[in-house]
């Protein structure tokens, strides 16, 4: 990989999650502490998982309150004056949450801002589902991404969705994982699901319990949100416990580890929103760098990989029926499931961070060159 030459400008990327978790932040941060950049990443704390060992320093935030909108106010307060007595070149805010105490600091300081969307905040179906929260947050979109010429995103989609709206033009830097090369044949894998991630609205987690009724396998999940005690309580009432079973979020380490052993991966959205609509969910890329075939669905940036070297079944929609006829696919096909998996451990070459990462280095060598 080639090493960019940079005057050790500081960065302070700020993020409304937990640090010891944030596999693309910690991505992100760990390439860019490797080639010459003093990097900080700030968050909250989510998790009692201890900070891993990091190439540079991370800080998480205490925050009384964990959920609702007081919750937004109260880390935005914490972080803006945890950044007014830091000192740094460059402040990236991580999605629309944590953008007003980055905005505000960079003007003060009259430094340099960069927006990283992970998300299309003001369409996340959560934002989308309830209209006066939704005209808040596009406000706030509005205000800030004319103030953040600087910036780039996940997708393609969520790119163009930028540009035509807010007149920004931001690279594409996709979430893809390392290399996996923790190769398993088929024979050492066990006829398990696995779903990892959030545990939250829009995630077809629900429908997939209910599609687990007429699916000869288990599941796990791994993960944590808003909808985990509903989606435990529905397990308990579809009499599911024998077959699905909820693991605490673990170090994206072990889940390396652990993915390669599965039958197969499920990444469910719900079409609401443009958010999901536009999304490309790391976990979609974990899957393939695991070499396990996925259950995914019918979107726009998974067609375009599903295009170039098919690595999964692509639903049209979370309607449990719809999501157990694909597990039981992969179950029963096995011409299907090997060339699957086939395909997934050749589009592991192209679709990993050591690609990728020459991109986002191009961005901030092009920033610090100004």
């Amino acid at each position: 990989m080639k090493q960019y030459t940079v005057a050790a400008k500081r960065i302070i990327f700020t993020i409304n999650n937990d640090p010891s978790t944030d596999q693309r932040m910690q991505r992100i941060c760990g390439t860019l502490a490797s080639n010459g950049y003093k990097v900080v990443l700030v968050g909250r704390t989510m998790t009692r998982l201890p900070l891993p060992e990091l190439p540079y320093p991370a800080f998480r935030l205490n925050s009384w309150l964990r959920k609702g909108p007081l919750s937004y106010a109260e880390f935005n307060i914490r972080l803006f004056w945890w950044l007014l007595f830091r000192k740094t070149d460059i402040i990236c805010a991580i999605d629309l949450d944590t953008i007003l105490p980055v905005y505000i600091n960079s003007k003060w300081k009259n430094i340099v801002r960069v927006y990283d969307a992970h998300e299309y905040f003001s369409e996340l179906k959560e934002v989308v589902r309830r209209p006066a929260i939704q005209k808040i947050w596009q406000r706030i979109e509005s205000f800030s991404l004319q103030r953040f010429p600087l910036g780039y995103t996940v997708s393609q989609s969520i790119a163009e969705a930028f540009e035509n709206r807010y007149g920004v033009r931001y690279t594409v830097i996709r979430n893809l994982p390392f290399r996996n090369k923790n190769e398993v044949p088929v024979t050492q894998r066990k006829k398990r699901f696995l779903y990892q991630g959030a545990i939250n609205e829009g995630r077809g987690i629900e429908q997939l319990l209910e599609a687990m009724l007429t699916v000869p396998a288990e599941l796990d999940l791994y993960g944590s949100g808003n909808r985990l005690d509903a989606c435990k309580a529905l397990c308990r009432s579809l009499g599911l416990q024998h077959k699905v079973f909820f693991h605490e979020p673990v170090p994206p380490e072990t889940l390396r580890k652990l993915t390669p052993y599965y039958w197969a991966g499920i990444n469910l959205v719900e079409p609401e929103g443009l958010n999901q609509l536009y999304s490309l969910a790391n976990k979609f890329f974990d899957y393939i760098q695991a070499g396990i075939p996925q259950v995914t669905m019918n979107f726009p940036e998974y067609q375009r990989v599903q295009q170039e070297q098919p690595v999964g079944i692509l639903l049209g929609s979370t309607r449990s029926a719809e999501i157990a006829r694909a597990l039981n696919h992969l179950l029963e096909d096995t011409v299907v499931y090997e060339q699957l998996t086939e395909n997934c451990r050749h589009a592991s070459k192209t679709y990993c961070w050591e690609n990728e990462e020459k991109h986002l280095l191009a961005v901030y060598q092009k920033i610090s060159d100004k």
